[in-house]
């Protein structure tokens, strides 16, 4: 019996294989060439970006409410360094999303360039350069490194966000709401501890002198650090998204009682001593001692939230039998 052999013209030659299907040599050597895109995209629009920025790390630093911004790009670049080894080695760019923050980091930036003629602040310039820049650089990520790297490295990525300044419309709201709330903390705290006063809105009748709850006094910039660290320790500490959501929301309640509690404390040492108290130190410069109050509450819930979660894990946990 013969045999048919295959011509050479009968010869198929195998199919390209995908991009996830590479030998692990030649997958590899994929990654970095896209690594390395993406490390010289970070580098050409960081030069292309540099003077804004740079002026936007100047006026952060001459601000209380945004000194954060300096340490933010650092904190994302930590993070990212501590979950490299969960982020995907595959990588598929995804042109539809860049071309979507691309879009929006153009909109942004045409919007900047018209805030330098019109009447916009330099806060609320630096924020439309900032988010434009944040805007591009994520479009890069989805291109270079594709959707999967992005998902994963979301949290950091979205941290950037806290290297835009708030606009000048969002810090007056956040300062007006905070100032009412916290006059109404410091009228109960002071009601229980039967200080004498007579209350007007804003304004506190105590005997020899009147406190008013200024816009200064709304404790907006401990708030939103502890907003901050409070997103910061959810991520590293918890795991369910639940547990999380409990302690970033509990931000809002801690931050009013406790600018409240400032209040009441002030009032109460004018009542209790002399008028002379409001121009205490404790007054002027009393901030940072109440936010480190604060952070007690604030890491017992942390440590009771991971505690139930270690809890948990041990009761879902497989009983060996033998």
């Amino acid at each position: 019996m013969s045999r048919s052999h295959p011509t050479e013209d009968s010869v198929t030659s195998p199919a390209p294989e995908a991009e996830g299907n590479l030998p692990a040599p030649t997958q590899a050597k994929w990654l970095d060439a896209r690594t390395a895109a993406g490390g010289a995209f970070v580098v050409i629009l960081a030069a292309i970006f540099g003077r804004p920025l740079y002026h936007l790390m100047v006026y952060a630093m001459g601000t209380s409410l945004h000194s954060h911004v300096v340490l933010v790009p650092f904190i994302s670049a930590y993070l990212i360094t501590i979950e490299r080894a969960s982020l995907p080695r595959e990588t598929q760019a995804s042109l539809s999303l860049g071309a979507l923050f691309g879009v929006g980091g153009a909109a942004a930036f045409i919007a900047a360039r018209h805030s330098s003629t019109a009447s916009f602040s330099e806060n609320d310039h630096l924020a439309l350069i900032t988010f434009s820049f944040l805007c591009f650089l994520w479009a890069g990520g989805f291109v270079s490194m594709g959707r999967a790297w992005m998902r994963a490295a979301a949290f950091p990525l979205a941290f950037l966000l806290f290297m835009v300044p708030l606009p000048d419309a969002a810090v007056e709201w956040l300062e007006t709401a905070s100032k009412y709330a916290s006059a109404e903390a410091a009228a109960f705290l002071l009601g229980v501890v039967g200080a004498p006063m007579f209350r007007e809105g804003l304004v506190f009748q105590l005997p020899g002198i009147a406190i008013e709850v200024a816009q200064e006094c709304s404790g907006i910039r401990s708030s939103w650090v502890l907003f901050i660290t409070s997103l910061l320790a959810s991520h590293l500490f918890l795991r369910t998204n639940w547990r999380r959501a409990v302690l970033v929301a509990f931000v809002i309640p801690l931050g009013i009682i406790r600018n409240g509690f400032r209040i009441a404390v002030i009032g109460w040492l004018c009542v209790r001593y002399g008028p002379h108290m409001i121009d205490s130190i404790i007054h002027h410069r009393g901030g940072p001692f109440f936010f480190v109050l604060s952070l007690g509450p604030l890491f017992a819930l942390l440590w009771w939230l991971r505690r139930s979660e270690a809890r948990k894990d041990v009761g879902a946990a497989p009983v060996s039998r033998r």
